[in-house]
Formats: C-alpha cells, sequence, structure tokens
C-alpha cells in the first residue's frame, strides 16, 4: 500500500507514529497533528460549521444533519479520485465524530484505483494498540508497529506503577455538556488505568447522556470537563457557559482546586498513539506528587 488517505485523526496519528507520512495522500478536516500534516489535502467537510457553537447548538446541528442527511460529514469525492489512495483508513465506531466506514466505502467503490477501505475501530485500551498493528500490517510495517505499541504499554505501565497504593479519587468525567454526555470507550480506562475511579461512564460501550438532575449527588473528588473533539481554550470556554451546572454536581472538587478542563481532542477523543499521554496527564492531575509534578500547560488546567 503506496498511498494512504486518512479520513480519522487517529489514523492519521497511527500513519506518522509509523513513519509514513510522506506516504499519506490526503486528510480529513480534523487532522492536524503532526503539524506536518496542514499541507495535506483536505478530503472530507462537516456539513455544518462547528466554530463558534455551543455544544447544545452543535448537538441540534448534528441532530439536523443526520435527519437530512443521513450524516454529519461528506467525503470530498473529487478530491479522493485525485489523490489515488491505494488504501483509505476510517471507521466505524462514531458517526458523529469522523466519516463512518459505509460513507467512505461509497466513495471509494466509484475510484478507478479500487482502494482497500480498512475500518480501525478501537473500543478500550487494548483495541488502540491493536489498530496500530493492524494499519501497520496493512502497509507491510508490522515491525514498526510493533514497536510503537510496546512504547506505549511501557508508558501506561510506568504510570501503574506510580500511583499504586495510593489513594484513587471518585472522578466525574464530561464528555459533552448540553446535553451531558458520560465518557465511553477508551475513556473510563483511562481513568482507571491512571489511579481513579471514573463515577459514570462504561468502558468498552459508547459515551451516553444523562440529565443534569442524574448527576447531582454524586460530589466528585475530581471534575474532568474533557468535551469531545476540543481543544484547551474551547474546554474551557464550555465550562465558563455551563459554570452554574457544574458548580451544582462537583462543588467539593471546584472549591478544592481539583475541577480540570483538558485538551480532549488531541488525548481523549482520538483512539491513537497518544492515549499513553492521556493517561500520564490524567495521573499527574489525579496525583501530582507521585507524578512529580508533570507540566501540564497547554493540555489541562484548573478550572474555578
Amino acid at each position: 500500500m503506496s498511498r494512504i488517505a486518512s479520513l480519522l485523526p487517529s489514523a492519521t496519528e497511527i500513519v506518522y507514529a509509523l513513519g509514513l507520512g510522506d506516504r499519506l495522500v490526503g486528510v480529513s478536516h480534523s487532522c492536524d497533528y503532526p503539524c506536518e500534516v496542514r499541507g495535506k489535502p483536505v478530503l472530507s467537510r462537516p456539513r455544518f460549521e462547528p466554530a463558534g457553537l455551543s455544544s447544545g447548538e452543535i448537538d441540534a446541528a448534528v441532530r439536523t444533519a443526520l435527519e437530512r442527511f443521513g450524516s454529519v460529514y461528506e467525503v470530498d469525492a473529487e478530491r479522493l479520485a485525485a489523490a489515488r489512495p491505494d488504501l483509505v483508513l476510517t471507521q466505524g465506531v462514531c458517526e458523529v465524530c469522523a466519516v463512518p466506514t459505509r460513507a467512505a466505502e461509497a466513495v471509494a467503490l466509484r475510484l478507478a484505483s479500487c482502494p482497500t477501505v480498512l475500518s480501525l475501530d478501537a473500543h478500550d485500551v487494548a483495541g488502540v494498540l491493536e489498530t496500530i498493528r493492524v494499519v501497520g500490517r496493512a502497509v507491510g510495517v508490522l515491525a514498526r508497529a510493533e514497536a510503537c505499541v510496546h512504547d506505549i504499554e511501557r508508558r501506561i505501565a510506568a504510570v501503574g506503577t506510580r500511583v499504586a497504593g495510593r489513594a484513587a479519587p471518585r472522578v466525574l468525567a464530561l464528555e459533552w455538556l448540553e446535553p451531558p454526555f458520560v465518557p465511553g470507550h477508551w475513556v473510563p480506562e483511562m481513568i482507571a488505568l491512571a489511579g481513579a475511579v471514573p463515577l459514570r461512564g462504561t468502558a468498552r460501550r459508547p459515551s451516553y447522556a444523562l440529565p443534569w438532575t442524574a448527576l447531582a449527588d454524586l460530589d466528585p473528588d475530581v471534575l474532568l470537563v474533557m468535551p469531545c473533539g476540543f481543544d484547551l481554550a474551547r474546554a474551557r470556554a464550555e465550562a465558563d457557559h455551563y459554570a452554574s451546572a457544574l458548580r451544582r454536581v462537583a462543588p467539593r472538587a471546584i472549591s478544592a482546586g481539583r475541577a480540570f478542563v483538558v485538551d480532549a481532542s488531541s488525548h481523549f477523543s482520538r483512539p491513537g498513539p497518544r492515549v499513553a499521554e492521556g493517561v500520564e496527564l490524567l495521573a499527574t492531575l489525579f496525583h501530582p506528587a507521585e507524578c512529580c509534578g508533570a507540566p501540564v500547560d497547554g493540555r489541562a488546567a484548573v478550572w474555578a
């Protein structure tokens, strides 16, 4: 597979982690890491402009797009054809987060290059690591993939060693704020690996909505505001917008300076190589003494 098109940010990160950036002939509109990707042809677009919209406004726009078009994103068939890919990387985990497999397959069937469509469907940390192997196997660099996986496993294990035996804080993580969504898939597992107890959310299952009233009595030790796909600045703006609701569900965490906004787009929304960095970041927030006060600038901040 010499020409790769990625319709998924985590897949793009995997391609670069495997040293294959020169084979990448196109990316999705959301692909922004590493910085070298920004010069690549953009092969998809959302059906609405999310910039400047609140959680509630984005939720409404997503629902409208699904009702009208059956999808939130569209593939630029003309650009994809011009890219002449041999391999198209996509996903089937969440139709709201990225171009789904069925949309990629529908366009790929019409391409003269007859590309293989490879769906990366991780639902837990082990699945994230397996997607790295799957891409490595598909492009003939399995040894590089195994080395990448080993490094991620080593880093996560080192976190486990540092936090072992420490009191585990009770954590409420919110992946969306209107309506409130608690995390699923790999995120509850990442919280546990970092030495904490996720109060809501189920590993290996989709995230799900709960009313604010269902969260009112939790009073967690730690609050994480991690809106899916948002960077740190947007996460902070969302927390500010819904400050009253957050104060009602996590008064103790906020008073103690243990309410955090995080760069979810980089570390938690994408099931890719930076999963280890996400676990390390969480461990630093939950257990700062044991993690030697590792810097979190640009990746997380106390919210009050």
